[in-house]
């Protein structure tokens, strides 16, 4: 399971290296939130843990008010499709898809 700490690429936690603000983001979560919870990073890069059994991602994102048309979402590191089943433990990420023309 995941430590107590944990290193992610994502500015939702506090960064590892303040001198070097790229360099990653060095989390602590209490193990209340490492065990039974859902990690979601947003796509404002703002990290939100949800209590929830199994759902589907376009659920999760219905619950949000985030429209499925307008993200893509990926689970512990991989794209999911909308009707994918989402657990706890799970690393959901929910980027914004921009276009132009």
């Amino acid at each position: 399971m995941y430590p107590d700490y944990f290193y992610l690429k994502s500015p939702c936690c506090m960064p590892s290296n303040p001198e070097h603000p790229g360099s990653g983001y060095l989390c602590h979560l209490p193990s209340q939130y490492l065990n039974n919870h859902m990690k979601i990073i947003l796509p404002d890069k703002t990290c939100r843990t949800v209590e929830s059994g199994p759902v589907t991602v376009e659920a999760l994102l219905q619950d949000l008010g985030i429209n499925p048309v307008e993200v893509l979402v990926s689970r512990n590191g991989m794209l999911v499709v909308e009707d994918a089943l989402l657990e706890d433990e799970d690393e959901v990420r929910i980027f914004r898809i921009t276009h132009g023309g």
